[in-house]
This record gives structure tokens, C-alpha cells and sequence, in this order.
């Protein structure tokens, strides 16, 4: 829970959250140990929480609410195809969204923006960030298809679109099991 690593950084505890951001000590209890999500708070309750602990309202709802991994995928092939590859690499490893990312445990979106860097970095001939060589030696037990190739091969009955897109798949991307051939066709 988000908040309960803010209280942390901040040597905070939920009761003086509480008196401080005059929401009820049973509403950050609730929040803290996962019975009430942030993104079903009302936005005073955001607001207060977020003012006290000096965040915004969308860094607690952002941090809390995972999208869908099709979503966040088009989402960071959008971001390079607006910012350009070396943009792009500045930005993510300046905010060391991975290593966030993969704080959170959101592991799979983690390892596929650092494919994504690694990738980049390779196609503009520039040295890879060694920050992440813990995060390289990991690997899905399965391999993670995108989801129109997983519609491809129910429709056909048979497995050779998977067996297709493995042979295309971005070595970077391949590294973690993670089956990705195509970044800069988007719409």
C-alpha cells in the first residue's frame, strides 16, 4: 500500500495521518490494510491524504490502480513513438520508473520497459544502463503473448501463430519471455 511507504519515509504514523489530515483514524486503518482501496475513497478523503502527506491526489490513485497490461504496453510504445528513442531513454532511466515499477511488484511491466530501454538503447548504438543487471537475470516461467496472437491461435485451433512470434520476437523482449515483435506500429 502506498500509503503505508509514505508513513514510512515520513516517520509518520496513521494516527497522527489521521489528526492531521482530519480523516476518520478507522478510514486510514481501513486503507492501510487493504480493506478500502484508494480508488474508491471520495475525493475530499484523496485530497486530505494527499495534502498531508505532500503527494498528489494521482500519484495515490496512479500507484494503487494497475492497468491492463495491453493498456500499459500501447501506452509506453505511444511514449516512444511521441518522445523519440533518446528521449524517451533519458526520461525512464531519470525516473527510474522500472525499478518502481518493480517495487511495486508489478514485475511484468517493469521487465517490459526495461526490454524497452535495453532495446532502444541497442537500435541507437548506446550503452546499456548496467542500474538493472538484477532485474536482467530474471525470466517468466511462461511466455507472456501478446493478447491478439493468443486471439489468433484460439480462432485457428492450433499454436503456429505463438510458434511465429516467438521467431519475430525483439531479442531484448525474448530475454525475459516476454514475446514482443512489433514498438513502433502504433496508431
Amino acid at each position: 500500500m502506498v500509503i503505508n511507504e509514505l508513513l514510512k519515509q515520513k516517520g509518520m504514523t496513521k494516527y497522527r495521518l489521521a489528526k492531521e489530515s482530519c480523516v476518520p483514524h478507522t478510514t486510514v486503518l481501513d486503507i492501510c490494510n487493504g480493506k478500502t482501496s484508494i480508488g474508491k475513497c471520495k475525493s475530499i478523503t484523496l485530497y486530505k491524504l494527499a495534502k498531508t502527506l505532500n503527494v498528489s491526489m494521482e500519484y495515490l490513485i496512479e500507484y494503487e490502480v494497475r492497468p491492463p497490461f495491453e493498456a500499459f504496453k500501447s501506452s509506453i510504445c505511444h511514449r516512444v513513438k511521441n518522445l523519440g528513442d533518446l528521449d524517451f531513454i533519458i526520461e525512464t532511466l531519470e525516473s527510474d520508473k522500472i525499478r518502481e515499477l518493480y517495487n511495486k511488484e508489478w514485475k511484468l511491466e517493469s521487465l517490459y520497459l526495461l526490454a524497452m530501454v535495453d532495446y532502444l538503447s541497442r537500435e541507437n548504438d548506446l550503452p546499456i544502463c548496467s542500474n538493472y543487471n538484477d532485474l536482467r537475470r530474471m525470466k517468466f516461467s511462461k511466455p507472456v503473448y501478446p493478447s491478439g496472437i493468443i486471439a489468433m491461435s484460439v480462432l485457428a485451433g492450433n499454436d503456429e501463430a505463438k510458434r511465429e512470434s516467438i521467431k519475430n520476437a525483439i531479442p531484448e523482449f525474448i530475454r525475459f519471455n516476454i514475446i514482443e515483435s512489433d514498438i513502433r506500429n502504433v496508431v
